[in-house]
């Protein structure tokens, strides 16, 4: 584990601002919530979160270009799924906490 704050270089502290900037907005919020149930489509989490295909794609294509989500493809549907436990730990972490009185 690194040390003070000052030992953090540039790349690091860019990754950190950009998973926290992904998990700021509610949608993405959602979607990644539903992903860490299951593996779904776009159609899928669509068709969960009352979203259009459009935005969750949009929304996959950021979540995937910061690596929180991957894709595997499966004929010609694509299934997503969480890409990195600790993002999930940490939001589901922060989802319980609001929960609390």
């Amino acid at each position: 584990m690194e040390g003070p704050m000052h030992d953090l270089d540039e790349q690091t502290l860019f990754t950190v601002s950009q998973t926290f900037k992904a998990l700021s907005d509610p949608t993405r919020i959602r979607i990644l919530h539903l992903l860490s149930v299951k593996e779904c489509s776009v159609n899928t989490i669509a068709e969960r979160l009352s979203l259009s295909q459009s935005t969750v794609s949009h929304q996959l294509r950021l979540l995937k270009n910061i690596r929180l989500v991957t894709s595997r493809r499966e004929g010609t549907t694509v299934y997503y799924s969480p890409d990195d436990q600790h993002v999930l730990e940490v939001l589901e972490q922060t989802i319980h906490h609001s929960l609390h009185d």
